[in-house]
């Protein structure tokens, strides 16, 4: 048979088909999510998320070297504090966790990327992402807050500030406060199109930032619209963020690309805890290779059009690109 195009060609081996890849990973690429509480020698396993862990500031050094050795180069790091109150103090508080986790990460790990979580809902009574008006979300009186979270974070040893609160014109005002503070140079990576998803149920326990009452679909997005995202990431680009997130990641390929087609900034995609945790499940009962899912989800994340991938696999996944496994 005469057949002049042959695309097996560039398969026959391991050397070309790596040679001829079109998606390409750097652990360089990787963000580990990190979660930090008040107390002393903790190191508590997160009953839904498998081999996660909430950590007291002084073990965190530890699990950040324990991070790198992996190959992993940047973590974003949540808090969770002891108290709570209406308006989440102790998310700007300069003693906060984040802030005092921030101080000796920085110290004792200098060449760890340290990235902020900037949101309200594991500091508030009643788990809302802002200020209470009424039963509702009050935006414009939420976005001071907002600022002097980030602000406090930066001032504390912040690399980057991540906010994920889904409020209208938070970029702007964040923007605005580091710059007047001399910050001109950190940069924003916004969550601008986050979905109100059922893929964060795990997160909520290990965070304890399930919402007392009601629920989050009047600021997170409805996982219907497509359109919208684009809406959402175009304002933030204006509004000064430097690089663009979609959450969750692997229901939401298809966002990811009209997010990276539409944008000329960096694209993130955060795989949240409920598709980790559906991935352990499934490994722990037998139904599937773990190590491979876990390659081929992550890649199907990148060939969407991410650049960035936060993960709860980071060190996994920088292990398996050392190795040559993807990449």
């Amino acid at each position: 048979m005469e057949l002049l195009k042959r695309p097996r060609r560039l398969r026959t081996n391991p050397l070309i088909r790596t040679m001829t890849r079109e998606t390409r990973m750097d652990a360089s690429s990787l963000i580990y999510p990190m979660f930090v509480k008040d107390g002393n020698g903790i190191k508590e396993e997160i009953p839904s998320m498998e081999n996660q862990y909430r950590y007291s500031v002084d073990m965190l050094p530890k699990a950040l070297y324990e991070a790198a050795d992996a190959g992993v180069k940047s973590v974003m790091l949540f808090g969770i504090p002891d108290s709570k109150d209406e308006c989440g103090s102790g998310a700007y508080a300069e003693d906060g966790i984040v802030q005092r986790a921030l101080r000796i990460a920085k110290r004792e790990c200098p060449d760890m990327y340290l990235i902020t979580d900037v949101c309200m809902c594991e500091y508030t009574s009643h788990g809302h992402c802002g200020i209470l008006k009424g039963d509702t979300v009050d935006n414009d009186a939420t976005l001071p807050y907002l600022a002097n979270i980030a602000l406090s974070h930066v001032a504390a040893g912040a690399d980057m500030v991540a906010p994920s609160d889904m409020m209208d014109g938070r970029i702007n005002e964040i923007r605005t406060l580091l710059d007047k503070n001399g910050y001109i140079d950190t940069p924003i990576m916004s969550y601008a199109v986050k979905y109100s998803s059922a893929f964060y149920g795990p997160f909520r326990e290990a965070a304890g930032s399930a919402p007392a009452f009601g629920d989050r679909k009047s600021y997170q997005m409805d996982y219907h619209n497509r359109k919208e995202a684009l809406k959402e990431a175009l304002l933030d680009v204006e509004e000064g963020a430097d690089i663009i997130m979609v959450k969750p990641a692997l229901s939401y390929l298809d966002i990811i690309r009209e997010v990276a087609n539409e944008i000329t900034l960096p694209v993130a995609a955060y795989s949240v805890s409920g598709e980790y945790a559906m991935i352990k499940a499934a490994a722990n009962c037998g139904y599937i290779d773990e190590d491979s899912i876990v390659c081929e989800s992550a890649t199907s994340i990148y060939r969407a059009g991410s650049n960035i991938l936060i993960t709860y696999y980071a060190k996994e996944l920088a292990k398996f690109i050392k190795d040559g496994r993807i990449g």
